[in-house]
């Protein structure tokens, strides 16, 4: 696996990367050499967070996890990542889909389904077209994190969710 390593209001001293690259290699037997992680490490708050993403073909594994210690949001992250591979190993045998990130030995051992995914509630809703900034006030109303509306400038469906630092992102499908 290729890692870099970047810092965000904070600087990335060699400890901290020996303890990322440490960690993250072990992930590496799931991956072949040439797979591409991304992790930046970031400081907000007195917040320690590490972001890790691994692009791969038909997704992106991703985690990201924060704690007061910055050793300890890596040993957390490096959990949650082998946690999503062995749910993205699976998707990939039912679906037969591309297997180029992944060793060959790794796709080939049996597969223990340790927590299935099982939708337990359905809702339906009408959409009505609204504006990014009142589909926020909508959600916050409810008291949900997301919201999902037709945009009325693009008349698409979008997302707004709630960040952290009581800021809003807006996800919008590409053109």
């Amino acid at each position: 696996m290729k890692i870099t390593i970047f810092g965000k209001n904070i600087t990335v001293t060699d400890s901290l990367k020996a303890a990322v690259e440490d960690k993250l290699q072990k992930l590496g037997k799931y991956f072949t050499e040439d797979t591409e992680v991304t992790v930046t490490l970031s400081v907000e708050r007195e917040k320690q967070k590490i972001e890790v993403t691994i692009p791969v073909k038909g997704g992106i594994i991703r985690s990201e996890q924060t704690s007061n210690d910055m050793y300890v949001s890596i040993d957390l992250v490096e959990e949650v990542i082998e946690r999503q591979v062995r749910k993205y190993k699976k998707k990939i045998i039912d679906k037969h889909q591309a297997q180029a990130n992944f060793q060959k030995q790794f796709l080939e051992e049996e597969y223990e389904d340790d927590s299935e995914i099982k939708i337990t509630r359905n809702k339906k809703f009408d959409i009505k077209p609204m504006y990014p900034e009142d589909a926020c006030v909508q959600m916050e109303l409810l008291g949900h994190n997301f919201f999902v509306f037709c945009n009325a400038e693009t008349d698409q469906v979008n997302v707004v969710y709630k960040r952290n630092g009581n800021t809003y992102g807006l996800i919008e499908p590409e053109d």
